[in-house]
């Protein structure tokens, strides 16, 4: 008998299909992709997971946190690591400022030694270290770079570090500090070199100098998510895109402004709310509803649909931040599928219909 199927039934049947295939659940594992999920950071020879995380929060009483670390917040940023490293993160971002101040109390870069120090006494999974110089105006050349990493090594018990990154610009001159990353990485204590909140002036002469001893810059880590894009518009992402320099994109998902948790009526609270006001939220409305529309036909959440633009973006790599376990598995669904070339460039005219964000604390110059 001959089965007669009309052309309405195998256009029906080509969709459910094609819905199939581009759905990923949000709970579902990607360590089956740790292979596939690397990329090469800017020039150097080191190889990170395409998402990574940032540690700021770890160890944080007052921007992130406004009571102390305690034991169960430090259970949460381990099972947070654990989770990460289980899903195919394994680059891992954080500074000798981060954490709490006092002498002898807790800081991101001790608590994340000792969570690589637990994990590989059972495991031999390679994880990729960035850490920062502060550059305080009291720090002077070249050998303040290399005693602040040493003092960094100490705290996170290592002998050498994957990327070794300037925090910000100098005021008065940044060439001895350049000249310091050039020094550890010939002295073996760090395989890659960068910088973060550099402008495409100072990035670009950082470039030329380190070039000079065949060192490659590898990465300018600055503020970039969907709904800002200052990085695009003062010429630092066609800088990085052109000198092979990888942009790592902290506050990803603009400190959880494009998650959907926040709403007009429900604005954040302490720093973040004198940016992101009820006014500012309201107008995020729009593209909130497409990304949430996008991420269900695809099974995933608002965070999942966001990391993964910034990923398309090409040679940008998204640290956000995960204060427990929850949050890490969820930016794990991030990786192994794309957003298609269209739903990229519809979720970038829908941001850019929002006025931008001003007043946040820290910009590239």
């Amino acid at each position: 008998m001959a089965l007669l199927v009309s052309s309405t039934s195998v256009v029906s049947l080509l969709q459910q299909r094609k819905t199939q295939m581009r759905r990923v659940s949000a709970s579902e594992s990607v360590s089956t992709l740790k292979g596939e999920e690397k990329m090469k950071l800017g020039g150097s020879d080191l190889m990170v997971s395409k998402l990574g995380l940032g540690a700021w929060s770890w160890g944080d009483t007052s921007y992130w946190s406004d009571s102390q670390w305690d034991d169960k917040k430090l259970k949460e940023a381990k099972a947070a690591f654990d989770v990460s490293v289980d899903g195919g993160i394994t680059f891992f971002d954080t500074a000798e400022v981060y954490g709490t101040s006092s002498p002898g109390s807790v800081t991101s870069e001790s608590l994340l030694g000792r969570f690589i120090k637990e994990r590989q006494q059972n495991d031999s999974v390679e994880i990729a270290v960035a850490t920062k110089f502060s550059a305080f105006p009291w720090r002077f050349g070249r050998g303040s770079v290399l005693c602040a990493l040493k003092n960094s090594l100490s705290r996170l018990g290592l002998s050498s570090v994957d990327l070794y990154q300037l925090h910000w610009p100098g005021i008065l001159g940044n060439e001895g500090w350049i000249d310091g990353l050039g020094d550890a990485v010939e002295q073996g204590l760090v395989k890659a070199v960068g910088v973060s909140n550099y402008g495409e002036k100072r990035l670009r002469d950082a470039y030329n100098q380190l070039k000079k001893r065949g060192i490659p810059l590898a990465s300018n880590q600055v503020n970039y998510s969907l709904i800002y894009r200052v990085a695009e518009e003062n010429g630092v992402k066609a800088a990085c895109d052109e000198l092979g320099i990888t942009l790592i994109a902290y506050s990803p998902m603009a400190q959880g402004m494009l998650t959907g948790k926040y709403t007009p009526e429900n604005p954040p609270s302490g720093p973040r709310g004198k940016v992101y006001t009820p006014e500012y939220l309201t107008q995020l409305q729009p593209l909130l509803k497409r990304i949430k529309e996008i991420g269900q036909s695809y099974g995933k959440t608002n965070t999942q649909v966001v990391l993964n633009w910034l990923i398309s973006q090409g040679n940008v790599l998204p640290i956000p931040g995960a204060k427990n376990a929850e949050q890490a598995k969820e930016f794990t669904g991030a990786l192994g599928w794309n957003l298609t070339g269209d739903e990229v460039a519809e979720l970038r005219s829908l941001a850019m219909e929002a006025k931008p964000v001003v007043g946040f604390p820290v910009q590239m110059s």
